[in-house]
């Protein structure tokens, strides 16, 4: 699979052409599974930067962009999308083996999900549409008026995206800018850039013009900070932790610049003494260890009715204690490895901190001794319910904690006992009683007998500091246009 980086660009694309950092400075890239440096990509400077906005907001001030009819905009995704599908096995690898997901979910999420999102959002292009109103004005006499609105895109927009998703979180901010008639600066994630820069190759080739689409590669204190504070940029649509995103949501809120912040969780799934317990621990087991738990929706909080508390939990820990880590390439892996050596040592070190908290581990917690970035999946039962800290901040990695309850109302409570309200899931066989909670659980996505599931045509975001406006759907439309009020006197 090296061989498959070896021969890749590995470099920022700026104004349709690709090019190195204006300082030469560079950084490395790593395979998660092994440790091993793979690639070292361009560290931009404010330079570089500045050049990439710049070239976004001249293609969007230019006939090429700003008057291209929505149809034009929605056959340039759609051929992207066709693109993307065509190379998927590519894509689909090269996201293994730079994020470490297993290659099924590279193929499935990554590549899969992003071209499914791309065809969705193309359709927008040619829906975008305004209203007609017909207002009261009494005067001056004999006057009438005629009066619409019009949604216009809403220009520059700098796209920060994470390393948990990186091709398919690309794509979720790509593809309604640009159906919306906006250009992108994109930053990818310093760990995991590299199909970002294989996606600028597609756009080229689909034909996007010029400064339409931009990459850069960086650090986000330094890329990111400047990305976020350039004049020229109009929104700034960022996914990542709550820490980051109160930052950026500062700094736009004293820019007077439009934001869209989709940020951290500490999703609870609830478990009602009614339910199928298979079915129950298929789901939580899901919940919190798919994609190692690097997950903004990660089902970390696990509620359980004290009658079930038990039995939910210790086949839990079964399904945990079995589960094979290795290579994302291994047809036998069950769990790949976290992204990167320093997220492993935090995800780690929050374990350590749980049990001396008095959290009882009855899964995993133990080093693993192989190379690469391994944390095993990890189950801390808190039958006492302690105020650890593990249960209030965010892990993003294979770790639940575990407590019981007694009844609903005691349930919904500490449910919403989170700054967070990204997601929620209630397992149940009385609907009676999933849409008591769905009414009063405080998230963004509430999931009744599934977890994490998501669709281009259903909004997502968060409540309380889980984050600011939403992706998908007719929603996201909001996000990266704005409304223009036409008043014609006659």
């Amino acid at each position: 699979m090296q061989e498959l980086v070896r021969g890749m660009r590995k470099q920022m694309f700026v104004d349709g052409q690709f090019s190195t950092s204006s300082t030469g400075e560079t950084f490395a890239v790593f395979n998660p599974a092994t440790g091993d440096e793979i690639a070292q990509v361009p560290d931009a400077s404010n330079d570089d930067v500045d050049r990439a906005v710049k070239s976004a907001r001249h293609a969007f001030e230019s006939d090429a962009w700003r008057t291209i009819v929505p149809a034009a905009r929605e056959r340039l995704l759609l051929k992207l999308a066709d693109l993307l599908e065509a190379n998927g096995d590519e894509f689909a690898a090269l996201e293994t083996l730079n994020q470490g997901k297993l290659l099924g979910f590279s193929k499935m999420l990554e590549v899969g999900g992003s071209v499914q999102w791309l065809r969705y959002m193309a359709g927008w292009a040619t829906k975008i549409e305004g209203s007609t109103i017909d207002p009261s004005f009494g005067f001056p006499p004999g006057v009438r008026y005629n009066a619409s609105t019009r949604r216009v895109p809403v220009g520059v927009v700098a796209a920060i995206v994470p390393w948990n998703f990186p091709l398919l979180m690309a794509v979720w901010k790509i593809a309604p800018a640009l159906a919306c008639g906006c250009t992108v600066v994109l930053k990818p994630a310093e760990e995991t850039p590299l199909t970002a820069i294989r996606l600028a190759e597609l756009a080229h080739e689909a034909g996007f013009p010029p400064g339409v689409f931009n990459v850069v590669t960086g650090r986000g204190e330094t890329a990111g900070a400047a990305l976020v504070k350039h004049p020229q940029i109009d929104k700034v649509a960022f996914t990542g932790s709550t820490e980051v995103g109160r930052i950026i949501g500062k700094q736009c809120g004293g820019d007077l610049k439009r934001v869209s912040l989709e940020l951290g969780g500490k999703s609870p799934v609830i478990v009602l003494d009614d339910c199928d317990p298979r079915k129950a621990i298929e789901g939580a087991v899901g919940a919190i260890f798919f994609n190692q738990g690097q997950v903004c929706t990660a089902g970390s909080r696990l509620y359980v009715a004290r009658s079930r508390f038990d039995e939910i939990v210790s086949g839990i820990a079964s399904v945990a204690n079995a589960t094979v880590l290795g290579s994302g390439f291994d047809a036998g892996t069950q769990m790949g490895p976290l992204v990167s050596a320093k997220h492993r040592e935090k995800v780690a070190g929050m374990i350590v901190q749980g049990a001396r908290e008095g959290g009882e581990i009855i899964a995993g917690g133990k080093d693993v001794e192989r190379p690469g970035f391994f944390v095993r999946p990890t189950v801390i039962s808190n039958s006492d319910k302690k105020p650890l800290s593990i249960v209030k901040e965010e892990v993003f990695g294979p770790v639940l904690v575990a407590m019981p309850y007694d009844d609903i109302d005691e349930v919904l409570a500490v449910a919403n006992n989170s700054e967070y309200g990204l997601g929620a899931s209630v397992w149940t066989n009385q609907l009676d009683r999933a849409l008591r909670l769905v009414d009063g659980i405080e998230a963004g996505t509430v999931w009744v007998n599934t977890h994490n599931m998501l669709d281009p045509a259903l909004p997502f975001g968060g409540f309380k500091s889980s984050g600011i406006g939403r992706e998908h759907g007719k929603a996201i439309v909001e996000t990266y246009t704005e409304t223009k009020s036409i008043c014609i006197a006659y």
